[in-house]
C-alpha cells in the first residue's frame, strides 16, 4: 500500500498488505472500536472519541493474516504516543540478551554500525553504545525519541520508509545490524518498510526483527493483541513470501515467549535457509495455519471468552469484591472495550509508566493510577490486562498478594490465581 494521504483518518484495504492480492477474507469482526494507545486526559473525557472498524481477515495468495483497516500512522504513533519500552524489566533483560549475543556472534566492535527502526526510548541500543559501537535509532514518537538521546543514543524523529533508507544508504550508511522489534506489524506501508531494510543492510549484514507470531494467538485465544496499531499478525509461511519479495531471506528463527509468543527473526541478502526455518514452514503446512481453515471458529473462541470473563467480573462484583486491573496498555484497551468492562466493574487501572498516570482508558475510561493505589486501596481482585508481563507482575506485587489479593488472567481462559 501507498503511503496514505496525511489528511485521511484511516483506510479500508481491499487487498493484501503484502502481496496485493484480491483474496482476504474475514474471520473476525469488533465492530468500531477507538484506539488502543490513545489514552484520554480529563478534559478529553466529556467529548467522543474517534473510533474505526476493527476485523481481521487471511490472504489465501501469501497466508497473511491482517486487519482491514488502517488509521493514519500519525494519528496512532506520533501523537503523545505513551509507550516507553524502558518501564517493563523484563523487556530490559530481554533486549540486552539479544545484543550482547548479537555482539558475540558477528564481532562488532568501533567500526560497526547498529541501526534500529522504531528504536523508542533507546531500550535496545544503550547496550551497543555501552560496548562503543556506533548506532542510530529511528523513531517517529517525539517523546521516546527525546529520551533516548537523553541517555545517549543518538535518534532520528521520524517514520522510517524506503525512501528515508536510500538517503541514509546516499550517506554511507549502511548497518551490520538493523533491528526492528514489535514494529513490521505496524507498519502501513509493509513492502516499503522491507525494501529499505533491503536497501540499509551492508551485504553481509543481518536484520533482526521481532514480531508476534500469530498461531499463540489463535491457539490461546490472545484476540486481546488485535488493535489499529497491529496491522499484521505473521506466520512463518507470509514472511518468507514478504522477505523473498524484496531479494531478502530469512535464514533462521527463533521462538520467543515474550508478548505472548513472538517470533525472531534473521534476514540477510544471501540465501542460507536453515533447519529452523525449513522445519518451521513443514510444520505450519501441516497444521493448516497458510489456509482459511485454521482461522474460522476463531470467532466462537473469542465470543466464548468474552462472555466467560464477563460472568465473571460479574459474579465477583455482586458479591461485594472490589476489582481493579493492571496494565493501561493497548492490548488492556482492546479487551476491556470488546467486553465491555465499565466502571460498573473495574475501579481503576494501574500501570508503572508515569507518562499514563492521571490519564484514562480509551473507550470505557477508566482512571490511570501508579502501582502503588494497588496497597493503598487493596482490592480484593486485580485484573491482569498486561498478562504477557505475569511473572513480573507477580514478583512485583508480592506484598499485594501476601494481603490476600488476588489476581485474575483472562487468557487463554479466565481464572483466578
Amino acid at each position: 500500500m501507498d503511503m496514505m494521504c496525511l489528511d485521511a483518518k484511516s483506510v479500508t484495504e481491499r487487498a493484501c498488505r503484502s502481496c496485493g492480492g484480491s483474496g482476504i477474507e474475514t474471520f473476525l469482526e469488533f465492530g468500531k472500536t477507538p484506539l488502543a494507545d490513545r489514552l484520554l486526559t480529563s478534559s478529553d473525557i466529556s467529548e467522543p472519541e474517534p473510533i474505526f472498524p476493527l476485523r481481521v481477515a487471511f490472504c489465501k495468495d501469501c497466508s497473511l493474516v491482517q486487519i482491514t483497516e488502517t488509521v493514519n500512522p500519525i494519528i496512532l504513533f506520533a501523537d503523545s504516543y505513551p509507550y516507553y519500552s524502558s518501564f517493563s524489566p523484563a523487556l530490559l533483560k530481554h533486549s540486552r540478551a539479544n545484543a550482547l549475543d548479537l555482539i558475540n556472534r558477528r564481532g562488532l566492535g568501533p567500526e560497526s554500525l547498529v541501526i534500529e527502526l522504531a528504536s523508542n526510548d533507546g531500550y535496545l541500543l544503550k547496550n551497543y553504545v555501552e560496548a562503543g559501537i556506533r548506532v542510530l535509532g529511528i523513531d517517529p514518537a517525539d517523546g521516546p525519541a527525546a529520551a533516548a538521546e537523553r541517555v545517549g543514543v543518538p535518534t532520528r524523529c521520524a517514520f522510517f520508509t524506503r525512501d528515508l533508507a536510500e538517503t541514509l544508504r546516499a550517506q554511507g550508511m549502511r548497518a551490520d545490524i538493523v533491528h526492528a522489534n514489535n514494529v513490521l506489524a505496524h507498519v502501513a506501508d509493509t513492502n516499503g518498510f522491507v525494501a529499505g531494510i533491503a536497501r540499509l543492510l551492508k551485504d553481509d549484514g543481518v536484520a533482526v526483527i521481532e514480531a508476534p507470531y500469530v498461531e499463540p494467538l489463535i491457539e490461546h485465544c490472545e484476540f486481546d493483541t488485535i488493535y489499529h496499531e497491529h496491522l499484521c499478525y505473521f506466520s512463518v509461511t507470509a514472511l518468507d513470501k514478504l522477505f523473498r519479495r524484496h531479494g531478502l531471506y530469512l535464514n533462521e528463527v527463533k521462538h520467543l515467549s515474550i508478548h505472548g509468543g513472538s517470533l525472531r527473526l534473521y534476514v540477510e541478502t544471501r540465501e542460507n535457509v536453515g533447519a529452523t526455518v525449513q522445519e518451521q514452514l513443514a510444520r505450519e503446512a501441516s497444521r493448516g495455519i497458510d489456509a482459511i481453515g485454521y482461522f474460522r471458529d476463531f470467532s466462537t473462541k473469542v465470543d466464548a471468552l468474552k462472555r466467560d470473563l464477563s460472568t465473571l467480573l460479574g459474579r465477583l462484583k455482586s458479591q461485594g469484591a472490589t476489582i481493579a486491573a493492571y496494565g493501561a496498555a493497548a492490548k488492556g484497551a482492546t479487551l476491556i472495550n470488546t467486553v465491555g468492562i465499565g466502571c460498573d466493574l473495574v475501579d481503576f487501572v494501574v500501570d508503572r509508566n508515569v507518562h499514563k498516570h492521571n490519564k484514562y482508558m480509551p473507550g470505557q475510561r477508566l482512571p490511570i493510577r501508579s502501582t502503588e493505589a494497588l496497597l493503598e486501596v487493596q482490592p480484593d481482585y486485580v485484573l491482569l490486562l498486561a498478562w504477557n508481563f505475569v511473572d513480573e507482575i507477580l514478583d512485583q506485587q508480592a506484598e499485594y498478594r501476601a494481603r490476600g489479593g488476588k489476581f485474575i488472567l483472562p487468557v487463554p481462559t479466565p481464572r483466578i490465581i
